[in-house]
Parts: C-alpha cells; sequence; structure tokens
C-alpha cells in the first residue's frame, strides 16, 4: 500500500511526519517501523510522526509517537512542531492537538517557528516513573560505578538530568544508556547532559529513550531548564544550545506550563509501499 510521507527536522531531531486524519492506513508494525528508520536503507528518523483525526472537540487531530526501534512512547517536543507545521498548512495560527500526553496548544509564529506548551512538569516520583522515597528537587543515582546527583521528572515523558562541566567531553556514550534502563526508571528514561552557561543560556546533548543520542530533543530541553529552574540556576527564559541547532524554552514555574519554541523544517516529501 502506497503511504505519503513527509520528512521533517527540528534542530536536528529528523522524523517521518506521516498525516492519517483522512487515511485508513493503521500504524506499521514495530519490525516495520524499525526498517524505516534505519539511515541506510530507509528514510532514515529519530521518530515516527503518525497523525490521526482529532479524539475530541478540543482538538483539530491526535498525534502518535513512534520510536526508532518501534516502541511507541508519550511524546516529543521537536516532532509535534513538526506535526503543528503540517496542520498549519490548512489551519489557522493557533490551535490545539490532542496527544498520549495530554492536549498540545500551538502557536504559529513564522513560516518555520512554532511554539507548543508542553503541558506541566511532573516531579511526583509515581508518576514519573522513578523509583524514591520521596519526591525531592535532586536524587543520588549508582551508575557507571559512581554516585551522580541527577533530576526526574516527567514532561509527558520520563527524563533524567544530570549537570556537567561541559557537553563536549561528557560521558554521553557510556552514561546514557546505563541511565536510560536504569533500575530505578521502570519504563526507562530519556537523559540530559546539561552544562550552564549563565542563567539564560545552557548547552545540552541527550540520549533518547529507545533512540541513542539525538540531534536535539525538545522535551529533553524542557526537562533541563525545568529542573534548572527548581535548583534555582537558571531564569524564565533559557537558550538551549544542542547539537542541532538551538530552542528557547520559558517556565515561570509553579504551575504554569512549560512552553517550547523553535523551528519546524520540510526536508521532502515522498511515497513509499509498507
Amino acid at each position: 500500500m502506497q503511504l505519503a510521507f513527509r520528512k521533517m527536522h527540528g534542530a536536528g531531531n529528523d522524523f517521518m511526519v506521516v498525516d492519517q486524519r483522512e487515511g485508513t492506513q493503521d500504524t506499521p508494525a514495530p519490525r516495520i517501523i524499525r526498517q524505516l528508520a534505519d539511515r541506510r536503507t530507509g528514510v532514515g528518523f529519530d521518530q515516527l510522526m503518525w497523525i490521526e483525526p482529532p479524539r475530541d472537540a478540543g482538538s483539530v487531530a491526535y498525534y502518535r509517537v513512534f520510536n526508532a526501534d518501534g516502541s511507541e512512547v508519550e511524546q516529543c517536543g521537536n516532532g509535534v512542531r513538526c506535526v503543528a507545521w503540517v496542520i498549519s498548512q490548512d489551519s489557522g495560527p493557533d490551535f490545539t492537538l490532542g496527544s498520549q500526553a495530554g492536549p498540545v496548544p500551538v502557536r504559529i509564529l513564522g513560516q518555520n517557528s512554532v511554539s507548543v506548551s508542553m503541558g506541566l512538569p511532573e516531579f511526583e516520583p509515581a508518576n514519573i516513573p522513578f523509583l524514591a522515597d520521596s519526591r525531592a528537587p535532586a536524587y543520588s543515582l549508582e551508575a557507571g560505578g559512581e554516585t551522580i546527583s541527577v533530576s526526574a521528572l516527567s514532561m509527558g515523558n520520563p527524563h533524567c538530568v544530570l549537570q556537567v562541566d561541559e557537553v563536549a567531553i561528557a560521558d554521553v556514550p557510556t552514561l546514557g544508556p546505563l541511565i536510560e534502563t536504569h533500575e530505578r526508571f521502570p519504563r526507562c528514561t530519556n537523559v540530559g547532559f546539561m552544562a550552564i552557561r549563565n542563567r539564560r543560556q545552557i548547552d545540552l546533548r541527550v540520549h533518547e529513550r529507545g533512540v541513542g543520542e539525538t540531534m536535539a530533543c525538545g522535551t529533553g530541553a524542557c526537562a533541563a531548564v525545568v529542573a534548572g529552574r527548581v535548583l534555582d540556576r537558571l531564569d524564565e527564559d533559557v537558550e538551549v544550545s544542542l547539537p542541532g541547532g538551538q530552542l528557547m524554552v520559558s517556565w515561570p514555574g509553579n504551575s504554569a506550563p512549560v512552553w517550547l519554541s523553535g523551528d519546524a523544517v520540510l526536508t521532502y516529501e515522498g511515497t513509499l509501499d509498507i
């Protein structure tokens, strides 16, 4: 069966975006997603963003997120900006999308610039999920033969954030997989390595759950800024520099949602048989 798709990216975090709002194609099996994600023999992507008809009256569409390993996950900040760009081609500049993580308000800022509300951060360990006796701004985690101070929270998906002196020399290839599958994260986790330059700028590398290190991670950028805010090391508006580009994260704190802003770029369009 022929399947139309768009190849897109946000800050270098790349996606295969499939608009099935008027289609009848079922989501591909995990083995097919893995084949499509292969960068040598497939389309090549970090996540598959699958757009479906809305599931409630308050949203214009519903999207699902599949990692390159075929697993379905709750949220993807850079991916939802690409979904929003697709929807905006036949919609107004402000609308709401539905997702497994809940409703996502959208603002189209310019031709390739999109801002999305990533909702409220979740800190209760049981809701992340993260195994801890009680909630804390930071936790001690044993990994790679050392004790590491980390922040744990959810941005609709689980995140672990640790502060490093320089992201260029951070041991992402070793610590990323170890923390991703750590026993204290029952559903695994995304792992952010954050270096704070000043109160309004950070550098970040992210090892994504089910993918590995990516050029950028939208929910990871949000999680890093929230973690830094909770520790009183960052201001409300922060520029996040990732290997693939820059994102802006805004969070006033307390019970306010986190807003993520950045690019959403169409690389090409195509069709394939699956």
